[in-house]
């Protein structure tokens, strides 16, 4: 179990906003990242440690720095793990903090992929370029996760009408959310007669687009002993990454199946300790795969769990994404933000009315970058209540 010797979550944003045609993208990241520090009880002179991503306007971190007036940096991080990436931040942060390479760190991601441009992901070809891309060349990314969706239901008889089930739980506390995009309460029917995209993934199976983003703040013992926000403790957290084994690739799991022991492990915690879940929604077959792979039912009994109102706050056996989380809700881009700040929320007894679990001890945060088809790479966190 972590201590109250080590670095804790004092602050965290979310952005209202989900069209935003009107605002810059270095005016999102000022605005998530003064809401963060806000939050905390600190300001921006405060901050010592800055992290993000390729999301970051102009020349990366040192760009957005440079805008937000961080003079006093001592460390600086822009590891890119897609949706991950904020998770990741999270843990290196612990890890600067631990060192004394920083005090306050924050941790921020903006985005315009409704309004504006999706970030840039151009770079030299990747190696297996010249053997996959005949394959995989117009194939796109939802396919790329229906192939996944399609694997399971062949290995496992997953049905389409159970998948529908994360989205309607989505869409359920999406409906308490006065920021979520989408806030229509949908049934199975809605979901199965939507629109197919990619078989057997549906248009209401694909998670929402949109500009916004969000900011966390971490602290050291000291600076936290000064501050009177509530703050969470970071009890576990592991990353793992999962390639295609040369072409021998097995569809129906993900690198959570390595994060997700390592972070209970360390944490001192197991799955049937967890009140709250926050997993990375960009389709309904991501959550179904990381409830299995993280150890909340059998691998091929995730049809099932999810079934009867599992996820559905306040009293759900495992309440899931109580913002709407990216099926209903947010995604600028990489949802990985939205799913800490959503967790800190429900431990600070602060998530939407209607969608807050009693008594809110123990959150898990998985975020995933990269395709359940092709490669991948995810983190998991355990956050606990700190009274």
């Amino acid at each position: 179990m972590r201590t109250d010797q080590e670095a804790v979550i004092a602050g965290a944003y979310e952005h209202p906003g989900r069209e935003l045609p009107d605002k810059s993208l270095a005016q999102l990241h000022a605005e998530v990242a003064l809401g963060a520090v806000a939050d905390a009880g600190l300001s921006l002179a405060d901050v010592d440690g800055f992290f993000c991503g390729y999301d970051a306007a102009g020349a990366g971190w040192i760009s957005m720095a440079d805008y937000l007036g961080l003079r006093g940096l001592t460390y600086m991080d822009s590891t890119e793990s897609g949706g991950a990436s904020p998770i990741y931040h999270v843990s290196h942060a612990m890890a600067a903090i631990a060192t004394g390479r920083c005090k306050v760190a924050l941790v921020a991601l903006a985005s315009k992929p409704r309004t504006g441009e999706m970030p840039a992901r151009v770079g030299p070809a990747a190696p297996e370029d010249s053997f996959e891309r005949r394959m995989f060349d117009g194939a796109g990314l939802v396919a790329n996760y229906a192939l996944a969706a399609k694997r399971h239901m062949y290995e496992f008889g997953t049905t389409g009408e159970q998948l529908a089930e994360i989205k309607v739980a989505a869409s359920i506390h999406a409906s308490h959310n006065p920021n979520a995009f989408l806030r229509k309460v949908m049934t199975v029917e809605d979901v199965v007669s939507s629109p197919m995209i990619a078989d057997p993934l549906h248009r209401a199976d694909c998670c929402v687009i949109t500009d916004g983003g969000g900011a966390v703040v971490l602290v050291s013992p000291d600076v936290a002993k000064g501050l009177e926000r509530q703050k969470v403790n970071v009890l576990g957290h592991a990353e793992a990454g999962k390639g295609v084994n040369g072409g021998k690739v097995d569809l129906t799991y993900s690198s959570a199946v390595w994060s997700g022991p390592r972070a209970f492990e360390q944490a001192g915690v197991t799955p049937a300790d967890i009140d709250y879940v926050s997993i990375y929604d960009s389709f309904t077959i991501t959550v179904l795969m990381m409830l299995e792979d993280l150890g909340f039912c059998a691998k091929g009994e995730g049809g099932r769990f999810v079934r009867d109102g599992t996820l559905v706050a306040p009293h759900g056996r495992l309440p899931f994404n109580t913002d709407g989380g990216g099926l209903a809700n947010n995604h600028p881009d990489r949802g990985g933000i939205t799913k800490l700040v959503e967790a800190v929320r429900q431990l600070r007894g602060e998530a939407n009315e209607g969608t807050q679990v009693p008594d809110c001890e123990l959150a898990l945060v998985h975020g995933n970058g990269g395709d359940l088809g092709t490669r991948m790479r995810g983190a998991t966190m355990i956050l606990g209540r700190r009274d």
